[in-house]
């Protein structure tokens, strides 16, 4: 799309919207720095979009383009920045931070996202990125690290709580197939923490994450004791299933109430 010519005062809005903003922004956001009422804003910013003067990423969401770029319509914001300015209150969550922190060589399109908005539909698609929306409770918001990505804050879960993530939803992960990988990674790597794990374990408040937690420290060798023994000790009573996706049926390993329900992840030893 060829820009279109601009006014001069216009071209002093569009200014203070380049200095002002170097990530996705709304109309109420650029109605603070610009000093005009929303109304006109709102189609002040339409205008530069059809222009080409702003890219338009969804409803009520622009950005700056650098003043070179030769199809503006077409300019692709970092979806990070896109999660954290559609969704927030929210944190990059699953194999978006397993990614980040160096827990899985596999590469995912798809971008993880924990919010506490409550969301129509638990895909959305902007920008031809699929985001992929797990709500929890704005308590839940614990383990976090804040990544810089074009001099803003991205909330990113943290190696730890990644991990305690996974255990209580591995579809995060993308399955618990994969989940045992990143796990196996987490124990192997710089990231962990047997102390935080368990503290966040806890804090979490799902007690079937000890018995997935034991049953992983067992099945993968690792040399993790006081961590089984908490485990052990703070599991839930009843049967719950290794992958909650899977089927309702499958060995059961009694030390852990955990039903195999999936082929591939029985340990060396039964009871």
């Amino acid at each position: 799309m060829a820009r279109k010519g601009i006014t001069a005062d216009n071209r002093d809005r569009l200014e203070i919207l380049h200095r002002r903003f170097s990530g996705p922004f709304s109309v109420e956001d650029a109605t603070g720095v610009l000093g005009v009422e929303v109304a006109r804003v709102r189609r002040l910013l339409a205008k530069f979009a059809s222009q080409g003067w702003l890219a338009r990423i969804r409803r009520n969401a622009y950005r700056t383009v650098p003043l070179g770029a030769s199809a503006p319509s077409e300019w692709r914001e970092d979806p990070w920045l896109v999660a954290a300015h559609t969704f927030a209150p929210c944190y990059l969550a699953g194999w978006t931070a397993c990614e980040h922190w160096g827990l899985t060589e596999q590469l995912f399109r798809d971008v993880v996202v924990v919010t506490s908005r409550l969301v129509r539909n638990r895909e959305e698609e902007i920008q031809g990125t699929r985001y992929l929306l797990n709500v929890r409770r704005r308590g839940a918001f614990f383990g976090l690290r804040n990544v810089w990505r074009a001099q803003l804050a991205v909330p990113v879960s943290d190696p730890t709580r990644t991990a305690v993530d996974l255990l209580d939803s591995p579809a995060l992960g993308g399955g618990i197939r994969s989940v045992g990988d990143i796990l196996g990674a987490y124990f192997r790597g710089a990231h962990r923490d047997d102390k935080l794990l368990l503290d966040y374990a806890k804090k979490l408040g799902n007690r079937t994450v000890y018995k997935r937690l034991g049953y992983f420290i067992e099945s993968l060798n690792v040399e993790a004791p006081a961590v089984a023994d908490a485990c052990r000790e703070k599991q839930s009573s009843g049967v719950s299933l290794l992958d909650p996706a899977g089927p309702r049926s499958g060995r059961i390993i009694s030390r852990w109430n955990l039903r195999l329900n999936v082929e591939g992840q029985v340990p060396a030893e039964q009871t």
